[in-house]
């Protein structure tokens, strides 16, 4: 498949920062020069120069007021905002999305592959945590029981639109087999593992890196990290920064986001890499495997592919602070026998250039495939 011969677009739900779908967004770039992207609601200042340099297409949401940092507030118009972009003239669409992007109406000629991160959490894995945990009031409550249910049809609707299924995990293939009852090939998304260095010498201290959002159970670690008395560094934000410092301890510290220069510095140093939530991949465990920096997380989701137990971190069983507290007593009981060269190569399964050569296979045979049914 020769890139120049094809039309082709990308459909990305929001283009607002650099985060781990954007990741993916700029390999695709890569792989694909010419793409056109089009994207609900965009932030150029956000975004990097190899994304900016596309044509990129915004939805209606792009005019709504303040748009570019309130565009989850806008998720009632967004189904319809996305059936909106007319892909027509393309040959290869390709979908990157945990939600929304995949709904595009394409014509049966028309090749769509969906890069999926994960089937909306908010609506099917995590609706009761969502609803229990982030305390709705009563009025947005009552909203959100009647439009999910109402966005729950859309979403399993627009999964059929999708000719082909890729998967950031094993954890999220299952879940689209679940809820979409749809097969998916699992790529790993790209990671940066090169920017980082190996480094042997640790100092004392513990790290994570977070968005502060409740269910990423960063209480879980303050909580266990108060009893523990051990030097803890927290590097995010998000709106659970005021509680989760008013629980912590002097010897817990928020550092808030820092420059990716800077963090590597932290990953390098650190005496291991604390990571208490549920994710559907995990990029941060990667990032720090890279610096040679062994992980202590939860023995669920995607950490069970990218951290192996005993080998490049520790797993603990249940999110209570007694089961973090008894896994870092283990892996104090065998650090030194914990190899940072092994810690760093496992990282490196999850490289940008192994994402790159895999989904690029991946796209050719599927376009093949579908050339051959509909021309």
């Amino acid at each position: 498949m020769e890139e120049k011969d094809i039309k082709s677009a990308l459909v990305h739900y929001w283009l607002t920062g650099m985060r781990g779908g954007e990741k993916v967004v700029q390999s695709i770039c890569n792989l694909f020069p010419h793409i056109d992207i089009f994207t609900l609601v965009y932030n150029k200042d956000k975004i990097s120069d190899e994304i900016n340099s596309h044509k990129i297409t915004t939805s209606f949401i792009q005019r709504l007021p303040r748009a570019k940092t309130k565009y989850q507030n806008y998720l009632p118009f967004m189904p319809v905002a996305i059936e909106q972009f007319d892909l027509s003239g393309y040959d290869l669409v390709i979908s990157s999305e945990s939600g929304i992007a995949k709904g595009v109406i394409t014509k049966p000629e028309t090749c769509h592959i969906c890069y999926c991160h994960t089937p909306m959490r908010y609506l099917w894995n995590m609706y009761f945590d969502y609803i229990k945990n982030d305390r709705p009031g009563l009025l947005k409550r009552n909203f959100i029981r009647w439009y999910f249910n109402y966005l729950r049809v859309w979403d399993l609707a627009a999964a059929a639109r999708v000719d082909y299924f890729v998967c950031n995990s094993e954890n999220v293939k299952k879940r689209i087999k679940k809820y979409y009852r749809r097969d998916a090939q699992v790529i790993y998304p790209p990671v940066d593992v090169e920017r980082y260095r190996l480094q042997k010498s640790k100092k004392d201290y513990y790290l994570m890196v977070s968005q502060l959002v409740s269910y990423k159970r960063v209480d879980l670690a303050v909580n266990a990290f108060n009893e523990l008395g051990k030097e803890l560094i927290i590097i995010g934000k998000g709106p659970e920064l005021k509680r989760l410092q008013k629980m912590a301890r002097p010897h817990i510290k928020f550092l808030g986001w820092m420059d990716n220069s800077k963090l590597a510095g932290y990953y390098a140093q650190a005496k291991a890499f604390i990571f208490p939530g549920e994710e559907d991949f995990g990029i941060t465990p990667v990032e720090a495997q890279a610096c040679g920096t062994p992980v202590i997380g939860f023995k669920k989701g995607g950490l069970l592919e990218t951290v192996i137990d005993g080998k490049t971190g520790v797993f603990f069983g249940s999110q209570d602070p007694g089961s973090l507290i008894d896994a870092v007593k283990r892996f104090e009981s065998i650090r030194e026998s914990l190899d940072e060269v092994e810690i760093r190569e496992n990282s490196l399964r999850f490289s940008v250039k192994a994402f790159e050569d895999k989904f690029r296979e991946f796209a050719e045979a599927k376009f093949r495939e579908h050339q051959k049914i509909y021309r």
